[in-house]
């Protein structure tokens, strides 16, 4: 059996109590080591053999799970965050499916969520904003045209972008140019929970700046929007008592 296990965004206890217990039990793990936090690798039995997937290919990865399997062994492929974000696990599924080898996937704690937390920030604001975009800037692999930066910036939704650090100058362009006022608040959140997180709020025009001022050049996400400045918004209704809910009858 194969467990795609999220490892939260950084700080160990982040990941689930189930993500844990596979951990513990898996006769080996293969983590992505650039991102995944080391200390979550004090969790594993004695005779567990590790794999560093930073250092590997697709194909490589794909190896030790099926020389795993064959083997009778329990394999965890750790990913950072949750898996279903920018975690490439399609492709690592499909060939299972292939060989016809059992797997499963335990979410873990995406670093939007420990960037929001970071921040002491709700994304979802009544009359600011009621939708949270998440993507990031085309660099050395590309991204659809209908999926821009720029195309996204006109909905004027909350925007978290990652893999964007090193692109700040074109991000900048791309979202003022779609649609975002160049003094829209931002947000630079670099390694959100991790025992060195740092957050800066500035705006859309100067998030490059920002970034060099405070050395900030990769593992941090942007958050840009007028959440990030949380003010200006009305009550939500779900708490407000002149409004009635399945559970609840409106007061007045």
């Amino acid at each position: 059996m194969i467990h795609f296990v999220g490892a939260g965004c950084g700080a160990a206890d982040l990941i689930t109590l189930r993500g844990k217990k596979m951990i513990e039990e898996a006769d080996v793990i293969i983590y992505a080591g650039s991102l995944v936090n080391p200390e979550l690798l004090g969790f594993k039995k004695e005779n567990c053999e590790v794999f560093n997937s930073a250092k590997m290919t697709l194909e490589e990865v794909l190896e030790v799970m099926i020389r795993a399997e064959k083997e009778k062994k329990t394999t965890v492929r750790l990913h950072t965050g949750d898996p279903s974000l920018y975690g490439a696990i399609r492709e690592q599924m499909d060939v299972l499916d292939e060989k016809g080898i059992e797997y499963d996937y335990c979410p873990g704690v995406s670093s939007f969520c420990g960037a929001a937390a970071a921040l002491k920030m709700e994304y979802t604001l009544p009359d600011i904003s009621q939708s949270v975009v998440i993507t990031r800037m085309a660099g050395r692999t590309p991204v659809p045209e209908r999926e821009s930066v720029r195309s996204f910036a006109a909905h004027q939704a909350t925007m978290v972008l990652f893999l964007s650090t090193g692109l700040l100058e074109k991000v900048e362009t791309e979202l003022i140019e779609g649609g975002y006022a160049p003094d829209t608040p931002a947000a630079i959140v670099y390694k959100a929970s991790w025992p060195d997180e740092k957050t800066v709020i500035c705006t859309v025009s100067t998030l490059a700046r920002t970034a060099q001022e405070n050395n900030i050049t990769k593992t941090a996400l942007i958050i840009v929007g007028n959440a990030v400045s949380q003010s200006g918004y009305r009550r939500s209704d779900l708490y407000n008592p002149d409004f009635t809910t399945e559970f609840r009858q409106a007061r007045r």
